[in-house]
């Protein structure tokens, strides 16, 4: 885990995302929440690996799924953050269950398209077992990760209780 922690910390600084290391609060199920201090406050998110990437014969990279509160905030910005570069003007399909969301990418990150549809994958999540994304690497590459989202509820529940 602490290998884990390490690495999280590290691409997430690469990308730009902390201003001071993130810090592991706990670890539930499938999912550990992260604390870092943003503009002076503390902030939360929640954050997995997939359990399983396809095709097993590449390099993905370091592949993390986190659920963060927006930064102006009001509600939760899932994102993909991807160990290799995505194809540009490609899109990442998540599912969970029968509902597909489709995310929008720049450079080794994805966001839902439509923002009004972040709050849908959210409940999405508490409520399924697994989610699968699906990308398209700069290279053409089609990749697949399969998550487990046992755990995402409490992790959630404890990233809106950080202050």
């Amino acid at each position: 885990m602490k290998r884990l922690a390490f690495l999280v910390v590290a691409a997430l600084s690469q990308v730009g995302v902390v201003e001071a290391a993130p810090k592991m609060i706990i670890q539930t199920g499938d999912w550990s929440v992260y604390s870092y201090d943003r503009n002076g406050r503390p902030t939360c998110y929640a954050l997995s690996v997939p359990k399983e990437a396809k095709p097993a014969d590449v390099d993905h990279g370091q592949n993390y799924f986190l659920i963060a509160p927006a930064e102006k905030g009001g509600h939760s910005e899932p994102e993909a953050i991807m160990g290799y570069d995505l194809k540009a003007g490609s899109t990442v399909q998540v599912s969970v269950g029968d509902q597909t969301f489709r995310m929008f990418t720049k450079d080794k990150k994805a966001w839902v398209n439509d923002m009004a549809r972040e709050p849908e994958l959210v409940k999405a999540f508490r409520a399924g077992s697994r989610m699968i994304l699906e990308a398209i690497s700069a290279r053409g590459t089609h990749t697949a990760y399969t998550y487990s989202l046992n755990g995402v509820t409490a992790a959630l529940d404890r990233v809106a209780l950080c202050k």
